[in-house]
Parts: C-alpha cells; sequence; structure tokens
C-alpha cells in the first residue's frame, strides 16, 4: 500500500482510517503474513524521521557495493555507523571482508559485530572506503569532512583506497563548500595558539573546539581541531588547502577536494547516486 501523496493532514488521516480497515479484514491472519507486514512496514516508515530514513536508504546502498573478497575502508560518523551496521549484517551471512576504520568508535563497532579488522602494515591497499561528508558541494562533489573528529584518519584511509564511495542524505549537499559547515583543521596541541594566530591573519577566524567542560577536544590522533570559515577568509577551496598545507602547526584539514568518485543521497523513497561532473562530461 502506498503512503499518501503531499503533505495534507487530511490524507495522512484518510490514509490511518484505510489502514485500520486493512487490520480489521485481516486480524485473523497469521501476524507474518504478507498485508500484515507490509502495513506495519509502511506505518513504521510513517512515523520514522525522514533524515533517518534517508540516512538508511544512503547506507543500505553504500554497503550493498561490498564485494566479497574486499579490502574496506569503514568510515565515521552517523551515516557511517549504518553502513558499519549493514556490512555486518552480511558478514554475518557469510560475506568475506576485511577492514581498517577511520575511528577508534568505528573500529569498536565493526569489531563488535564480527567484522574482520586489519591494518595499513598487513593491508596496504583498499579497494573501497565507505564514509560520510558534512557538506558535498554539488557538480565537483568536493567534501568537507571532519566534525566527528576523525578527518585525519579519514584522509588517510580515503587516499589508500582505490575508490572513496560517500553516503550522505541530502541536507549535505550545497551549491558552495563552507555554506553551513566550518572547515575542521587538525592541528598540534605544542603552540597551538601561534598556529591559530597564523591561521587568523589569513582571514580563516578559527575556533578551537572544546568538549562540554571547555577543555580541548583531543582527535584519536592525540591533536586539536580548530574550526576554520572558508567564507571569511575569501578563499577558494584550492586556495584555502594550499594555504592549510603551508601553515606550520597544521597536521591537517577537512577540505577533500577530488577525492570522492561516487556520492549516494538517500531519500525516503529510495537514492540517487552522483559522480563528479568532470567524470560524467569524459564517460
Amino acid at each position: 500500500m502506498d503512503l499518501p501523496r503531499g503533505n495534507s493532514l487530511g490524507k495522512v488521516l484518510e490514509w490511518i482510517w484505510v489502514l485500520r480497515a486493512e487490520l480489521n479484514k485481516n486480524k485473523h491472519n497469521d501476524w507474518h503474513s504478507t498485508p500484515h507486514r507490509d502495513i506495519t512496514e509502511s506505518m513504521m516508515t510513517l512515523q520514522q524521521d525522514p533524515a533517518e530514513v534517508a540516512k538508511r536508504r544512503a547506507a543500505e546502498w553504500a554497503a550493498s557495493q561490498v564485494e566479497d573478497g574486499m579490502a574496506v575502508g569503514l568510515g565515521s560518523g552517523t551515516t557511517s555507523a549504518l553502513v558499519i551496521e549493514e556490512v555486518g549484517r552480511r558478514v554475518a551471512e557469510g560475506l568475506r571482508v576485511i577492514a581498517i576504520a577511520t575511528s577508534e568508535q568505528s573500529h569498536r563497532q565493526a569489531i563488535s559485530l564480527g567484522i574482520p579488522m586489519t591494518d595499513f602494515a598487513h593491508q596496504p591497499h583498499l579497494d573501497l572506503t565507505i564514509d560520510g561528508a558534512d557538506e558535498v558541494q554539488q557538480g565537483t562533489l568536493h567534501l568537507i569532512k571532519g566534525h566527528g573528529g576523525a578527518l585525519l584518519r579519514e584522509k588517510i584511509v580515503a587516499m589508500a583506497s582505490s575508490k572513496l564511495l560517500i553516503a550522505v542524505d541530502p541536507r549535505k549537499l550545497v551549491t558552495a563548500l563552507g555554506s553551513t559547515f566550518t572547515v575542521p583543521v587538525e592541528i598540534v596541541p605544542f603552540g597551538w595558539e601561534t598556529t591559530a594566530a597564523r591561521l587568523r591573519d589569513l582571514g580563516f577566524d578559527p575556533e578551537l573546539r572544546v568538549n562540554d567542560d571547555d577543555k580541548p577536544y583531543i582527535t584519536d590522533g592525540q591533536h586539536y581541531i580548530l574550526h576554520c570559515s572558508l567564507p571569511k577568509s575569501g578563499l577558494t577551496p584550492e586556495q584555502a588547502a594550499e594555504a592549510f598545507n603551508q601553515t606550520v602547526g597544521v597536521v591537517e584539514h577537512g577540505l577533500f577536494l577530488g577525492m570522492a568518485d561516487k556520492v549516494v543521497i538517500g531519500r525516503v523513497d529510495g537514492v540517487e547516486i552522483l559522480e563528479p561532473v568532470s567524470a560524467t562530461l569524459s564517460s
């Protein structure tokens, strides 16, 4: 049974009455029969947060791209956690993979689900990495990543992969990077104030990321993070990336430019697959 189209409350109430009629009609059937199952799933979809439904759609499609025998990078963040959950389910059903995670949290989740984990000493190259993003620029598929605090490991894992697949919901699409999120920049704790001053002189208006107790947030690599404004700098993403690379005290930044091979956007009614414009034009 299809959900009602449009946002009319009357249509939703009408649909609910239809559901009740169907439930009464089939009340003597086995609970696991198709009519009951379809109605229950439809009701659950109606009640769920659309953003969460979209994330799960993207995560399930992304996880379906993992093939038997692959070495896989497992990302960080809420959507990546859903990907790891789905990969774990497939491993339990017999999928053979080995994986490297981009954060300690993702590593622990993968271990708990029985996903075989390795490291770069034993597996220097990965076939596919699946990760999320804070922003995806339409057309180029340039990314801002790292608001989960794992940008350094995320970039290391992505650079060691043949393919980088990004799974997001529609809210992450932007026309210009920096429209919604700052750029996280991972820095050395020693002398961080001087690093922040250098970035401030470049126009980035950096702010130190802190925990609820106002103490600096510490990454898995034992570094600090400065959140930098791309629009305030007046620089293009390419210029900003070069400026970060040239700044003493910066370990890595959250601009992932030209790295995504595909982006899957989850929606309530399915998924949309994006490729970089340049790749599309050349194919």
